[in-house]
């Protein structure tokens, strides 16, 4: 299931954020700052905070990937017996 979150974020041009980086620091522990240059985005801010929950999430959502490609890896295979094993193997096992 997917959620959309809309995220406020706050623009600073790099300039900008030299020049106020005391505001730009107190943003950043509510919302993420965009930092442009040239009016690109180039940099974005988060917290420690707001990093470590979105590192523990990505590990979380890595997880979750490996689970379901493992069921469907488990779902695709069959069972065989040491013999047939042997036999599609040219005798690779030494059972």
């Amino acid at each position: 299931m997917s959620k959309l979150v809309k995220i406020a974020i706050q623009i600073y041009t790099l300039t900008d954020a030299r020049n106020q980086h005391g505001e730009v620091f107190d943003k950043v522990t509510t919302e993420p700052v965009l930092l442009t240059k040239q009016s690109l985005p180039s940099y974005v801010i988060i917290s420690a905070q707001s990093y470590e929950k979105l590192i523990h999430r990505l590990k979380e959502l890595e997880d979750m990937l490996l689970g379901q490609s493992a069921e469907v890896a488990l779902t695709q295979s069959k069972m065989v017996s040491i013999e047939v094993f042997n036999i599609c193997t040219g005798g690779f096992s030494s059972w």
